[in-house]
């Protein structure tokens, strides 16, 4: 485990886009792209890139029909070393020293007031009223059966409570409808959902500001499970140890990131709504469909000059977001797992390919009877991992939960369906869910395998062969050159 105190160094804080620019390409990961399509070179790469191992960041310019200098970044997150450097970690860490460092950064940290400014970067320019143009930048067409194009991918979504202080950042799709109009979906029961259904109940209309160019931590906080109540602006703040530097809009008085590349303010009214999708979605399906979703009527747009959106179009799981949430995700539901009174949960591990919610793997050093089942019914149903789940399996420390084939050899050998398999029904789901019928979606069920060594007689179980996680881990620090081919001096 690495201590809170023994942040690692050799990355300096930074501000905004352009500075995480600036260090992931001292570090050899950025390339620059000039003359693709919005209409299909960009989506085209950005889908080669996230299903490549290793594939760089790539930042494109001279979009045709729009000035240079308006671009487009994709794959930010999208290798263990760019991750790093957008958490302010040395590029060089090692993924268990990240995950370790993360989860006990969340143990001890407190979310830090956001400071307000009355300037900053984002203000380069401000359109409003007639001279609001989302046009102006250039959305791509993510995937060719999309409705649309979408300039919120990557993107972070700000709303508040109208009950309380507390405001919340959310990654909700952004469609472009026309100049000055943008479509927001949000899924039941998240955090953005919530506070709009509140406004509309009331018939009012929901305050929001969605930044479509920013940094990349503040996407990476908008996308997991932080609690209820808790403002991912403080969160960032108590992260980096820092506060978060921000400007109030001038519509909604919601805070705005200072160091922002692209914001759209406006209002989300109960009664205008139009067609929204369909999208391709992170499990890989259209299953949202299209539908009647709530419009925001954008009254202000603010700007760099030369502005960059961020773009993380979902994609057949492991895409981009997936490839980072594997080691974010997992941390949090070991912890999450571990603060619900679980003791000896040795790993966790959200796997990629269910997009890092349909297929979870827990290890446990069994303790007393019932411990698997009851690590198997946390982490299907604490925040981490209830949201549109699928399968859950617990196994033994001695199986390597990041492994695939070792997750499904513990199934295979050491679970019997008779005793080994619970299900949970009418789990939380939502619309995004491919398997289940378009009249019912919202509630899913939940396959749990107790894949560990059976409690009753675990001492007479076949002694398995092979290597530990922890042996498999030194064995490949130690002869990892012969698979890479730079066998060392």
């Amino acid at each position: 485990m690495v201590d809170i105190a023994e942040r690692p160094t050799g990355i300096r804080s930074y501000r905004g886009l352009r500075e995480w620019l600036e260090r992931v390409q001292s570090i050899g990961e950025l390339r620059a792209v000039k003359g693709a399509t919005w209409q299909e070179d960009i989506g085209r790469v950005a889908e080669m890139l996230t299903h490549t191992d290793g594939a760089p960041a790539v930042l494109f310019d001279e979009i045709p029909g729009y000035p240079r200098g308006h671009r487009v970044l994709v794959n930010s997150n999208g290798e263990p070393r760019r991750l790093a450097v957008t958490l302010g970690l040395d590029p060089d860490i090692s993924t268990e020293g990240l995950m370790d460092w993360f989860e006990h950064r969340m143990d001890a940290m407190e979310p830090m007031p956001v400071r307000y400014v009355d300037s900053g970067p984002v203000l380069e320019n401000v359109d409003e009223g007639e001279d609001v143009n989302v046009l102006k930048f250039p959305a791509p067409f993510w995937h060719k059966e999309d409705g649309g194009r979408y300039i919120g991918t990557g993107c972070v979504d700000i709303t508040k409570d109208p009950d309380s202080d507390w405001v919340n950042t959310g990654t909700y799709r952004v469609m472009v409808h026309d100049e000055k109009r943008v479509g927001l979906y949000i899924s039941p029961g998240k955090h953005g959902r919530i506070h709009r259904d509140k406004y509309f109940a009331r018939g009012e209309a929901l305050p929001v500001v969605i930044v479509v160019g920013g940094d990349p931590v503040f996407f990476i906080a908008s996308s997991l499970e932080i609690g209820v109540g808790v403002s991912e602006f403080e969160w960032v703040g108590g992260l980096r140890g820092e506060p978060i530097e921000a400007i109030r809009g001038r519509h909604t008085g919601l805070p705005i990131p200072a160091h922002a590349e692209i914001v759209l303010e406006g209002f989300a009214y109960p009664n205008n709504k139009l067609m929204e999708g369909p999208f391709g979605e992170w499990t890989g399906y259209y299953a949202s469909g299209s539908r009647e979703e709530p419009v925001v009527d954008v009254k202000a747009v603010y700007y760099r000059n030369d502005p960059i959106i961020l773009g993380a179009p979902p994609n057949k799981p492991p895409y981009e977001a997936h490839r980072y949430r594997i080691y974010l995700r997992s941390a949090l539901l070991r912890r999450e797992i571990r603060l619900a009174g679980v003791p000896d949960v040795t790993a966790a591990w959200c796997h990629g390919v269910g997009g890092c919610r349909l297929l979870n793997a827990v290890a446990i050093k069994q303790r007393y009877p019932g411990h698997a089942r009851q690590a198997l019914h946390v982490a299907s149903q604490c925040r981490a991992g209830a949201y549109l789940g699928r399968i859950v399996v617990v196994v033994d420390d001695d199986v390597d939960v990041t492994d695939l084939d070792e997750v499904m050899w513990a199934v295979c050998t050491r679970s019997d369906p008779e005793r080994s398999i619970d299900i949970i029904k009418r789990a939380w789901s939502g619309p995004l869910d491919p398997a289940i019928p378009p009249d019912q979606k919202g509630f899913n069920s939940r396959l749990l395998i107790d894949a560990c060594r059976p409690w009753e007689w675990r001492d007479q179980f076949p002694p398995a062969i092979g290597p530990d996680p922890v042996y498999k881990r030194e064995t490949r620090e130690k002869w990892g050159w012969i698979l890479r081919g730079d066998e060392p001096a």
